[in-house]
């Protein structure tokens, strides 16, 4: 039986009967409104991923530098996603979202004129603090305006196929701004949608409350967040200056916090994570995956990004293009896979997903400082299909695998797992990457980009390049390495009973 002190209440209230009256006009349009602050959430954690080397150019970012403006964003949702989700249930669903658009916008204007790396940083800091409020905010106003359950789930998948598809075509969109404008361009397009909703989503949305008991655990939130920081911090800095006596502290600092996080989610009557959860194994499974698979997926488009346009001399326009197809396989994937799901079950989609990304991953690995196109359209195809996989499928396994009661919480969680998912990538496998680099490059300087600035012969130029893509392949091997792994303890640790084909709709 559950326990009402453990068992957070679920975000959402309670299902409303089938015969309930069917959302109109009003209902879709808020629905349409909501989904412009969504897309930007998604998008902006991918789309510098093409953009980071003309921004390196402009602004002359260090090794670690680089990796906090693609990192500080990620790491600022995912910590506080959760910690927002009660903050709405208290204070007001809209309340929430109406501050945090206003806040991403003022972020995102900061940052499209940032005249050094810590402003930028500092920036997209800002950005993630006002992203963290959409997503499970979003969802609750969604709850509101669709009281059919039939419609509601409908618009709940056009909630998540619009957050998929941000992600996949950040690093188009990137692209296709850098070919006509600078690279402030990439943040100033939020600005039109940011006024759009501030604008329209007084007259079409309602506010929206939950009673859920006790308050927020603040403790909490500064162990996690201090935690992941100093964990990262010290990853980043090993790979890029090598081992000292404070990025060890650092290291081993963030571990211990993160280890009493744990512990006093466990004491906590109304936790900020509900840890319990990951006694189920089917739930267990569902959580790593939404985090592996966006590790994959964030250091392969941003290590392959500079691959494209720094060591194969690309035009960002070119490269942009050449992301399309594995943007397409990925958001098609979302669509299907339900019906996928339905015919082979859950257990075999989430193996197929894992072993997807490896052979994805496994393909960027024949790429030579000469040519790699074509394997690297190929690569992102086939890792498309297991990215789009663990978008459309984390959420709903996590859900289904734990009580009704407690499912609140594992959405809440599921959400998480991506943010975090994306921001790991950057830190930990291009980190790798980096590590490389610094071992086996010129010794110039600690990354591409400022080797190349002050290469002086040929000789030099091709070492340097030679040192970025034996990174890239080591980070993308062990990140094969990793998925493959995962596939095969997926079909071992979930039981062939759980999660079978549906054949009841055939």
């Amino acid at each position: 039986m559950a326990d009402p002190k453990r068992d957070p209440v679920p975000i959402a209230t309670s299902a409303p009967p089938p015969e309930q009256a069917r959302a109109g006009r009003r209902a879709w349009l808020g629905l349409l409104v909501v989904l412009g602050p969504v897309l930007l959430v998604s998008m902006d954690g991918s789309i510098l991923f093409l953009t980071m080397p003309t921004i390196t150019h402009a602004l002359a970012p260090t090794a670690d530098q680089a990796l906090w403006i693609l990192d500080g964003y990620g790491f600022a949702v995912g910590s506080l996603l959760i910690a927002f989700g009660n903050l709405g249930d208290r204070y007001g669903r809209l309340k929430l979202l109406m501050i945090g658009v206003t806040v991403f916008g003022l972020g995102s204007a900061g940052a499209a004129f940032s005249p050094s790396p810590e402003w930028l940083i500092g920036c997209r800091v800002l950005m993630g603090l006002g992203g963290a409020t959409l997503l499970p905010s979003g969802l609750a106003v969604l709850g509101e305006l669709f009281p059919n359950p039939r419609q509601r789930a409908q618009a709940i998948g056009v909630f998540a196929a619009t957050f998929a598809a941000g992600f996949a075509i950040g690093p188009v969109i990137g692209g296709l701004l850098l070919s006509r404008f600078a690279w402030g361009s990439v943040f100033l397009i939020n600005l039109p949608v940011v006024v759009v909703f501030l604008a329209a989503a007084p007259f079409v949305l309602r506010e929206v409350r939950a009673t859920r008991p006790g308050g927020v655990d603040v403790p909490s939130i500064l162990l996690s967040a201090g935690g992941l920081l100093a964990v990262v911090y010290a990853i980043k800095d090993f790979a890029a200056y090598g081992p000292s006596w404070p990025v060890l502290a650092s290291g081993a600092a963030g571990v211990l916090v993160l280890i009493w996080f744990v512990l006093r989610q466990r004491r906590l009557a109304y936790p900020l994570v509900d840890v319990t959860l990951f006694r189920e194994k089917v739930f267990t499974v569902a959580i790593v995956t939404g985090v592996l698979s966006l590790v994959a997926w964030s250091a392969a488009a941003y290590l392959t990004g500079i691959y494209l346009q720094t060591v194969l001399d690309l035009p960002v326009l070119t490269a942009a293009l050449l992301a399309l197809p594995g943007a397409a396989v990925l958001i098609t994937m979302c669509v299907i896979t339900p019906r996928i799901a339905e015919r082979i079950g859950k257990r075999r989609a989430l193996a197929l997903c894992y072993f997807a990304i490896a052979a994805g991953l496994a393909l960027l690995l024949p790429t030579t400082t000469t040519g790699g196109i074509g394997w690297y359209i190929a690569s992102t195809a086939i890792a498309g299909v297991g990215y789009g996989i663990s978008f459309a499928l984390v959420a709903d396994t996590a859900v289904a695998a734990v009580p009704a009661d407690r499912a609140g919480a594992a959405g809440a969680i599921a959400e998480t797992s991506n943010e975090i998912g994306n921001a790991l990538g950057i830190a930990l496998l291009g980190s790798i990457a980096a590590l490389a680099f610094r071992v086996l490059g010129p010794e110039l300087a600690p990354t591409l980009n400022e080797t190349l600035d002050l290469a002086g012969t040929a000789t030099v130029v091709s070492a340097a390049k030679s040192a970025f893509l034996t990174g890239l392949h080591i980070a993308m091997a062990t990140g094969a390495i990793l998925c493959a792994g995962m596939g095969v303890l997926t079909l071992r640790w979930i039981p062939k009973a759980q999660f079978q084909p549906d054949r009841t709709r055939r």
